[in-house]
């Protein structure tokens, strides 16, 4: 696997930065301010502004926007340290183009339009996270390598968000077919197979945006769609491991136009997420299909992560989900061998240098205490940087 230069390490570093100015200033003005409120015992950030586009009125209509937990560190800095800045837009898209030309992935515009819709919709500001292989794609810039297109491209877009979230935030996004329409007039609702409640939206070529929540209790609720207040009124379809994929989500950018900033899961946890994911594909050729995309996409951010000396928290991430219990270390172990033998290995390698930091043993989290070549599944494409 080949990294990026450091110059475009660099050029990437500042276009986040930038893009999360845009995204601050854009939706909070400077004429409020910002407010703390105590929700169940814990400590969140609002912002109370003035919306003085009210059509002539002599009093400007006031109003208020969850910004997120007070605990939040780089939250918090942001708000002590408002003030009015205006990007350069133009400065932006010089470095998304700099960041393409260097072979960072972009998306396709269609694609990209819809995620920058949602974003100016609030659907990040209200803890939502991008997952999927868009999510994937923002990790070329954030880890500072080569990610190869192969595995990149995708007909769809996924958003997930805590149901507790969504139901907990006093704050919503505008319709979501009024903002996917702002897009593509032909989005329509694709009703829930079992309810009336919409999960997902369709457009006339068959593009979707699909909406997702993690599911942690009975088996049952994985049928049920679950309402999400926060999100414009639609609703979401609960899943199982999907609660340890956007639990601690990280800030990234997808480049397109002056550069989106989006949240997305931590690389580590989508890295283990996969393995998981893979061996609960249909067994049909369009399964089989995906069950190797999730491999690869895996392997190659397993990489990713040992070269960026990021291997205790790969190594965290799986002790975290082995601990889970027994289904998921059948599902762990399992998806492991879809992996080439050197991916495992150095899979393997990070278990370990979390252990130590536990004082634990490899063999506590399925893997020998010796090294040893595992029978794996060979990915049936090279994808080399």
């Amino acid at each position: 696997m080949e990294r990026i230069s450091l110059a475009h390490q660099t050029l990437f570093a500042d276009l986040q930065q930038k893009c999360l100015d845009a995204a601050f200033d854009e939706q909070f003005p400077e004429n409020g301010s910002f407010v703390t409120q105590t929700q169940k015992g814990r400590k969140y950030w609002y912002y109370e502004g003035y919306d003085t586009t009210s059509g002539g009125k002599t009093k400007a209509r006031k109003y208020s926007k969850y910004v997120g937990p007070h605990d939040d560190p780089e939250v918090t800095k942001r708000v002590e340290e408002f003030r009015r800045s205006k990007t350069n837009f133009r400065e932006r898209r010089s470095l998304v183009t700099s960041l393409r030309d260097a072979g960072v992935p972009t998306p396709p515009a269609f694609v990209g339009d819809i995620v920058e819709a949602m974003w100016k919709a609030g659907i990040f500001r209200l803890r939502g996270v991008l997952v999927g292989t868009l999510a994937y794609q923002t990790y070329a810039g954030l880890l500072g390598v080569r990610l190869p297109s192969a595995p990149i491209m995708t007909g769809d877009v996924d958003f997930a968000q805590f149901h507790n979230v969504s139901m907990s935030i006093d704050d919503t996004m505008p319709p979501m077919l009024d903002t996917l329409r702002l897009v593509d007039k032909t989005f329509r609702e694709r009703p829930h197979l079992d309810t009336r409640a919409t999960t997902a939206y369709v457009n006339d070529t068959g593009f979707s945006v699909e909406f997702l929540t993690p599911n942690r209790g009975s088996n049952d609720n994985t049928g049920q769609p679950a309402k999400m207040p926060a999100l414009g009124g639609t609703s979401a379809q609960p899943l199982r491991y999907l609660d340890f994929l956007i639990r601690k989500p990280v800030q990234s950018v997808l480049l397109h136009k002056g550069g989106i900033p989006v949240t997305v899961p931590a690389p580590e946890r989508y890295a283990v997420h996969k393995l998981i994911v893979s061996t609960m594909r249909l067994t049909d050729a369009a399964g089989a299909a995906k069950a190797r995309k999730d491999a690869v996409q895996s392997g190659l951010l397993i990489e990713a992560l040992t070269l960026n000396s990021r291997d205790a928290d790969l190594g965290f991430a799986w002790m975290e989900a082995w601990d889970r219990g027994p289904r998921w270390q059948e599902n762990l172990a399992a998806g492991r061998k879809r992996l080439a033998s050197e991916q495992i290995g150095l899979l393997r390698a990070a278990v370990g240098v979390a252990c130590k930091h536990e004082n634990k043993s490899v063999g506590e989290y399925g893997f020998d205490d010796e090294p040893k070549n595992e029978t794996t599944e060979k990915n049936t494409s090279s994808f080399t940087a």
